[in-house]
């Protein structure tokens, strides 16, 4: 359904307010072959503002496996994952309040919605997907479980992400690379 992927660099802004994101999604071989996603994030959120670089290392079937997010005034988070839904911190403590999350969802860029639409390659007929995420808010950069369906409307080109409890639902269309182009009320592809 999607193009295998070569590195990509995306960005993105904000719909209201001021910032950008910077994002360069590459491909990795070798003994591990998998996706490496590398950001970097400026803006505000709740009038404070917020500059964040962050790495997302996957599988080569987008399941996340690692996560490290740091912000320029020195708050940092990492986070690991066997691939399987188990979660550790940056200290190999394990987080069972994430057991079996596969995915993440970082509130300040698009990006986080492309991994379960790679992920899972839904098409129309599949129907709705329910999935918990580590959802990491940019106000306080502490990680929370949080519900999210996932419907494909047209493969390959559109999805619909909804809050479980429907509270926001945005229609998102995608790349031959399966990236997020636009996030209606949210962020614009530049």
């Amino acid at each position: 359904m999607f193009r295998p992927l070569e590195q990509k660099t995306v960005r993105w802004t904000p719909l209201d307010g001021a910032g950008l994101e910077h994002l360069t999604v590459t491909p990795r071989s070798g003994s591990e072959p998998g996706i490496r996603a590398e950001g970097v994030v400026i803006g505000d959120r709740g009038g404070r503002a917020y500059g964040v670089t962050y790495r997302i290392d996957c599988t080569a079937e987008w399941t996340v496996v690692a996560l490290s997010l740091t912000t320029t005034d020195g708050t940092a988070l990492s986070l690991k994952a066997d691939g399987l839904g188990r979660w550790q911190d940056g200290d190999g403590a394990a987080l069972p309040a994430f057991d079996g999350c596969l995915d993440i969802d970082l509130a300040g860029t698009p990006f986080t919605n492309s991994l379960p639409i790679r992920r899972l390659g839904l098409r129309p007929q599949d129907g709705t997907r329910s999935l918990d995420m580590v959802y990491i808010p940019f106000d306080d950069f502490v990680p929370l479980r949080d519900r999210q369906l996932y419907t494909c409307l047209e493969a390959g080109r559109l999805y619909r992400y909804a809050a479980d409890d429907r509270s926001f639902t945005a229609d998102l269309p995608v790349d031959e690379d399966g990236l997020v182009t636009d996030y209606p009320t949210l962020f614009a592809r530049l």
